[in-house]
């Protein structure tokens, strides 16, 4: 942060600014809410006499963040306004990023941050650990072109669906359409006098129950979903080849099913095991006692509308900036016939964390359902390996290889972001290994305000050059 933002004044100015003792601001800096600085503006341990400072923006922020109960979430040497504690979870969830939900992912404000400062219209990015592409969304929305990077298939089908141009009119017919036929066959599964029985004829309801049953040999998904949600959930997956939009109608199904399991409603992220079908329990989220969803319709009723409606909002703030989705390997992908010859202005990822996500293990249900191919072996910082030293070193040397093998792509003068956890300080030996600098680091505070909780968390994001 510059000079002139930080606003540097003394303690008793700072205490009659914001209405406060100058003991108040002094018990702020002993228990590292705010920094200390000194009249250059520079960050001190000790000031001399008269010359102790401190940043009336900084204080503003941290004392606005303990009037809405957040104050755990700031201290000193933080970047203010990258915590974006203002942003409702409604705009960190705008249109398509919310299409499916995908533990890890940054906030699409923290992207749009970084590329509004460093990066000019028709440039080209790369995320080379794309995830659910939230850097492609935000960067066409921007008018820059990119390229995203997986190793998962699952994720780049919630990347292709999230940047696909669609005619709305079209996929706004079959997503309705599938549900009214699958709210037909869920009303004769229990028998509901609304429904035209001869739709169903007994006969041919025994048998179509019977093939769809026959046609799943996931042990997951017959442990894990109620029998009529299992059968809901297969009947629509069938439907889905009659429609030109597949890809899209899968990720609505996925995201209605990850809601579907038996589990406790307020443990979907990482459910250890399935609870039997109608068993009562106390549920933190309602705060009431509650029993596991045994149907899948209402979830695909509701976010039928929410796909339509998060849809036509991109569609209406898209540019035709090209996005390009590649499933490889970053670590040894080659690129060349995807860039014809141009060079990459930067890079904003984020990198999978040390021992904190199994990436393909969140979204098991959809692997099952969809007979996806799994690459768990290729991932970085599985969860499964830890965090010991051994796991710390594992992951110095993949990532090193993916910034090694892409250099060759970039220009000279381009920018490098990574949004890490660096809590382990990983990344200055992966910058010396990968021949890159670090030229300044920022730090932001995490608000988790989704499935994860509400702790106090903390992110880097570096910025490297060749």
């Amino acid at each position: 942060m510059k000079n002139s933002e930080l606003r540097l004044v003394s303690l008793e100015e700072a205490a009659r600014i914001v209405g406060k003792k100058p003991h108040n601001i002094r018990d702020y800096i002993q228990r590292g809410r705010i920094s200390k600085y000194d009249t250059n503006g520079k960050k001190i341990q000790k000031a001399r006499n008269g010359e102790l400072r401190v940043s009336i923006a900084e204080l503003e922020s941290f004392l606005d963040l303990v009037k809405k109960g957040l104050e755990k979430h700031h201290h000193s040497g933080l970047d203010i306004g990258l915590g974006f504690h203002d942003i409702s979870e409604t705009e960190r969830t705008k249109h398509v990023h919310r299409l499916h939900p995908y533990l890890g992912k940054f906030i699409p404000q923290l992207v749009e941050w970084f590329l509004k400062s460093f990066f000019r219209e028709n440039d080209l990015i790369l995320d080379p650990f794309m995830g659910s592409g939230t850097t492609l969304v935000q960067s066409n929305e921007l008018g820059i072109n990119s390229i995203g990077i997986d190793i998962s298939e699952f994720n780049c089908l919630i990347s292709r669906v999230k940047t696909q141009k669609y005619d709305i009119e079209k996929v706004t017919k079959e997503i309705n359409d599938i549900e009214s036929r699958i709210t037909k066959f869920s009303k004769y599964l229990t028998r509901s006098e609304d429904v035209d029985l001869s739709l169903f004829p007994e006969e041919k309801m025994r048998d179509l129950e019977k093939s769809l049953l026959n046609e799943c040999n996931s042990e997951y998904l017959r442990k894990w979903f109620a029998r009529r949600t299992l059968l809901e959930m297969l009947y629509y997956k069938r439907l889905i080849r009659e429609y030109h939009f597949r890809d899209l109608l899968k990720v609505l199904l996925s995201r209605s099913i990850r809601s579907s399991r038996l589990i406790p409603h307020y443990d979907l992220a990482t459910p250890k095991s399935p609870l039997p079908p109608g068993k009562e329990y106390w549920c933190r989220k309602h705060n009431r006692m509650c029993k596991p969803i045994e149907e899948c319709l209402v979830k695909i009723h509701t976010y039928s509308i929410d796909t339509i409606r998060r849809i036509r909002e991109f569609d209406r703030l898209r540019t035709d900036k090209e996005i390009t989705i590649i499933q490889d390997d970053s670590r040894q992908v080659d690129l060349e016939m995807y860039l014809h010859g141009r060079k990459i202005d930067g890079i904003f990822t984020s990198p999978p964390y040390v021992g904190q996500i199994d990436y393909h293990e969140q979204h098991i249900y959809a692997y099952e359902l969809f007979g996806l191919k799994r690459n768990d072996s290729l991932e970085i910082g599985q969860k499964k390996k830890g965090k010991s030293k051994s796991a710390q070193e594992d992951y110095i040397r993949n990532i090193s290889e993916s910034l090694i093998n892409l250099r060759k792509y970039l220009k000279e003068d381009s920018k490098i972001f990574i949004v890490a956890n660096d809590r382990y300080r990983l990344y200055q030996e992966i910058a010396k290994r990968s021949n890159l600098r670090i030229e300044r680091e920022f730090h932001r505070a995490v608000t988790k305000r989704t499935e994860q909780g509400d702790n106090p968390y903390e992110e880097t994001i570096l910025f490297l050059t060749k």
